[in-house]
């Protein structure tokens, strides 16, 4: 969805996408009714997979040792699905 100028963008897509199937294998449901209504519900989802907080999160686990905390500030509000993905992703990965 966002830029792709970070040297590690393919990695970060990737570990992304592996984060959200662990997930949805864990019970995770994505809220694809929180988005663009005029989108296919399949576009919806796939543009979910993608918000900057899911992808700082996954970056921010590639790049710390396990068991440290990741922080992710935002100055915007997050949305439903991101708020309840990023639970789900702390829950299979077992990181704070």
């Amino acid at each position: 969805m966002g830029g792709k100028s970070h040297l590690e963008t393919n990695k970060v897509y990737l570990y992304s996408d592996e984060l959200m199937s662990m997930c949805r294998e864990a019970g995770y449901i994505p809220a694809s009714e929180s988005m663009m209504h005029e989108v296919e519900e399949e576009q919806r989802e796939h543009a979910l997979g993608y918000h900057s907080e899911k992808l700082a999160v996954a970056l921010g686990l590639l790049k710390t040792s396990p068991g440290v905390t990741v922080r992710i500030i935002k100055n915007l509000r997050m949305c439903e699905d991101c708020h309840t993905a990023i639970k789900y992703i702390s829950v299979v990965t077992n990181r704070d």
